[in-house]
């Protein structure tokens, strides 16, 4: 029985590389994260232990003379980061900012650590990636000095640490957390059990000293944060950087967020000076233009709570294949492939079937939710029948298969941004609720009614048997959107 007991005890233990998951036995994908071969031996399994009572740091109080006074948060200095956050950063929290290589997370994080900076609120900022000096050259170009603002550059946890009892700072910035690791656990830096130690200690020292704290996470080809997801479990706040590197827009996304809500989004501009937030980012989004131009047509998007102003570009060239290509850019290619057959079969539009399709967004900006099918299915009529929308036009509404047109969330914010940006008509769906001042709206059931509102388009493109286009004739022309309810 001795024997048996001993042989239990000295078991090996298995743990995923990727996530952190273990398992008494070895198994080539991991269950958790469906990883392949990551589950790899790491020793004997820990035995059952017991923890006896012991002191304990703070005595518990009633939950009305807790003073919240130190959970109220601080700016940043910058106002987009601030809106993400919920009005800035807590005492003790950790913020984990992760995002693509090249997005311009350290470019951010030094302005932030700059203008956060003061003589009660010391600013520590740690690198891992870069030399002191490379840091140095990025803060001089984008303006990033402070006084109180210091500088380390270090790739050992207990050299960190060791900053913190010399700095004492309010604030410190993490560049970033796979690069650093402690001498007493095993493994390469970016590892799961180093990841897990750096992160830890990061976390307790932020908590005791009331320090808040920012660390820059890599993120796998996959788009994920790199690391175990426990990592993502132990932060307070866990914030996507995103944004294409050949466009200016960058976007802050919450995804976590213990002090506030994750329906906020911020929208910066990276340009050679640095990055700047975006109070009204709706103009990158629009194309200025004298003329209307076929194949294009505006809708209005939610990126968390914020509406911006979007552009949808369509357009469509005879094939010289037998497979016709279906390009898209900032669209997703399955919505654009359905509303095509919407309205192939419910529009009545066939001449998109053997002709290439292009379509794009503008800006960089990517439209995602269902809201934009009306004016992708739009800007494809249009390109279609080679016949421009009016510029005063927005389409806001999700297209089903049966061609109906559905309700979205934020009807009236989105109508709202377009009255603002001086948009006066409005396709919506059925029943929009209170409309702004000034703008006209047309409620369209389903794509036929929203072509038949806009004539031109209704049929427009549709061949004869001898390939001779066939447009409606000037005594079937109705007039453009006149609106009104």
């Amino acid at each position: 029985m001795a024997a048996r007991k001993s042989s239990a005890k000295d078991r090996p233990s298995y743990r995923c590389t990727e996530c952190g998951w273990s398992t008494a036995k070895w198994l080539g994908r991991c269950p958790e994260c469906q990883a392949w071969g990551t589950v790899e031996e790491v020793g004997a399994a820990p035995g059952v232990r017991t923890t006896a009572a012991g002191r304990v740091s703070t005595p518990a109080l009633p939950i009305g003379q807790v003073d919240a006074r130190q959970a109220q948060a601080r700016s940043t200095g910058v106002d987009e980061l601030d809106r993400v956050l919920g009005g800035g950063l807590v005492p003790g929290a950790v913020v984990l900012l992760a995002g693509e290589p090249g997005v311009g997370k350290s470019t951010l994080l030094l302005d932030v650590a700059a203008k956060a900076a003061a003589p009660a609120h010391r600013t520590l900022y740690v690198t891992g990636e870069e030399s002191a000096s490379q840091v140095r050259m990025r803060a001089d170009r984008i303006g990033a000095l402070d006084d109180d603002l210091f500088l380390a550059a270090e790739t050992d946890l207990s050299a960190v640490l060791g900053h913190l009892d010399a700095v004492q700072p309010s604030l410190l910035v993490m560049d970033s957390v796979q690069t650093v690791a402690s001498p007493e656990i095993d493994g390469a830096p970016g590892g799961v059990s180093q990841v897990r130690e750096v992160a830890g200690a990061l976390i307790r020292a932020s908590k005791e000293r009331g320090m808040a704290t920012l660390l820059v996470g890599h993120v796998t080809k996959d788009g994920t944060i790199a690391g175990p997801r426990l990592l993502e479990h132990l932060v307070d706040v866990v914030l996507h950087f995103e944004g294409d590197r050949h466009a200016r827009l960058r976007l802050v996304r919450g995804v976590k967020n213990r002090y506030g809500t994750t329906d906020e989004v911020g929208c910066f501009e990276l340009h050679d000076e640095g990055i700047v937030g975006l109070a009204d980012p709706s103009g990158l989004f629009l194309t200025r233009r004298d003329e209307p131009v076929p194949g294009t047509c505006l809708t209005v998007t939610l990126e968390g709570r914020r509406p911006l102003v979007a552009e949808v570009q369509a357009l469509t060239v005879d094939s010289q294949i037998p497979s016709p290509r279906r390009t898209t850019s900032g669209l997703e290619t399955s919505r654009v492939s359905m509303m095509l057959a919407v309205l192939e079969q419910r529009g009545r539009i066939s001449a998109l079937g053997k002709r290439d399709i292009y379509s794009a967004t503008v800006g960089g900006v990517k439209l995602t939710e269902p809201a934009a099918d009306l004016a992708v299915a739009l800007a494809l009529a249009s390109a279609a029948s080679d016949t421009p929308l009016p510029q005063n036009l927005v389409a806001i509404g999700e297209v089903g298969l049966a061609g109906e047109v559905r309700r979205v969330t934020g009807v009236q914010r989105r109508l709202a941004e377009a009255a603002r940006l001086g948009f006066t008509h409005a396709l919506v769906p059925t029943d929009p609720g209170r409309v702004p001042a000034g703008m006209r709206v047309k409620e369209v059931a389903d794509v036929g009614e929203a072509l038949r509102t806009l004539p031109r388009l209704s049929g427009g493109g549709r061949r004869s048997d001898g390939g001779r286009e066939e447009r409606p004739g000037r005594a079937e022309r109705e007039e453009p959107v006149r609106g009104g309810r």
